[in-house]
């Protein structure tokens, strides 16, 4: 057993999402949100370098010896997968590690809309899950191919980051591959992957054009592609995908985006007012004929008006889903008014007067 295990252990226990580890302080959890020390001692450099190395094959320790930053999985047999990434900071050496959990749950369990679910159902197209650093979106994936995975009897082919969600094949087929382990880029793993006779391709990150560019085709050529970006708001990952590429080729993107485009779903991790947890509120986007005109035209803005009148198609606003959620009674007014996008509809829902003092 690893040292660092014992930390792991009480992340579990504590149901903490993330666990800092840096140099010259102490042990730092992240659990519903908040971070909360751990009453442990200050760590210093080479006490802290010799707990992560311990659990670091040593290709990896190589690899941030030269570069400064890693990311690699760890796996404890029947507590959770973890996601490490170790940095170099002022003060020394320094980790961050999301726990995975071993168990993926459905749609249904992590309380989304029916149609997130349906989209595993997609015969080919492109699906995107939006949203900042640490609002579930790996999760909301995970459910999905997992739906897929039960329903289907295709083959699954997973490109990430590291691996995350591990998942046993089903009724598919599934082969994770893990940038850096098994592959050397996410665009060399994706133009493989094409050769691989995949029905569903799942691309843990479109960071850079030629990921756009490979993902975008394979999403034209009859494949079922998922992907995540860090953008918020469905308009804002159209004009993100787009913007990405030359000027002279976006007229000719912007028409591929349309056609290939299935459903953008933006999401917030909220912390719940009734119970302790967390839960997530979506924007859902379908690409619609409308959708997709106004997309091949550069209209976007008009993506927010299209989602409030398409609710039949299981399209919602986040400003929809988040008051929902307020009436029902399971987050806080303060929480819903700071990531709500139309503040006006949630002022009078606040006691006391907003903290943001940028929101006059």
């Amino acid at each position: 057993m690893a040292r660092i295990d014992a930390f792991f252990k009480l992340m579990n226990e504590q149901k903490a999402s993330d666990l800092h580890l840096v140099s010259g302080q102490q042990p730092v959890l992240r659990i519903r949100g908040d971070m909360e020390r751990v009453k442990f001692r200050t760590l210093d450099d080479d006490e802290l370098r010799t707990m992560l190395y311990e659990i670091t094959p040593e290709d990896k320790i190589k690899i941030f010896e030269e570069t400064g930053d890693l990311d690699f999985s760890y796996e404890i047999a029947g507590l959770a997968r973890y996601r490490a990434n170790f940095f170099r900071q002022k003060n020394g050496i320094g980790a961050v590690f999301r726990e995975i959990p071993s168990e993926i749950l459905s749609a249904d369990q992590l309380g989304l809309p029916p149609v997130v679910s349906q989209l595993a159902t997609l015969p080919r197209g492109l699906v995107l899950v939006t949203g900042p650093t640490g609002s579930g979106k790996s999760t909301t994936l995970a459910a999905v191919v997992d739906e897929a995975n039960r329903k289907r009897k295709d083959h699954i082919i997973t490109i990430e980051d590291p691996i995350e969600f591990v998942h046993t094949s089903k009724s598919c087929v599934i082969n994770h591959r893990e940038v850096g382990t098994h592959t050397q880029t996410f665009s060399s793993a994706l133009r493989a992957a094409l050769r691989e006779d995949p029905d569903i391709i799942l691309v843990g990150e479109m960071r850079d054009l030629e990921t756009m560019r490979l993902a975008l085709e394979a999403a034209a050529t009859g494949h079922l592609v998922f992907s995540t970006l860090h953008t918020i708001g469905a308009a804002k990952t159209v004009d993100r995908i787009i913007e990405v590429f030359p000027t002279g080729e976006q007229p000719q993107i912007r028409s591929t985006l349309a056609d290939g485009l299935r459903a953008v779903l933006s999401q917030a991790l909220f912390k719940r007012a009734d119970v302790k947890g967390r839960c997530a509120v979506l924007e859902i986007m379908i690409a619609t004929h409308a959708v997709r005109a106004m997309i091949r035209e550069g209209k976007t803005h008009q993506i927010p008006s299209a989602l409030q009148t398409g609710k039949k198609y299981g399209m919602q606003t986040l400003d929809d889903g988040i008051m929902h959620l307020l009436k029902a009674g399971r987050i806080h007014p303060e929480e819903a008014y700071n990531k709500c996008v139309e503040k006006e509809k949630f002022r009078p829902y606040l006691t006391e007067a907003p903290a943001d003092f940028t929101e006059v």
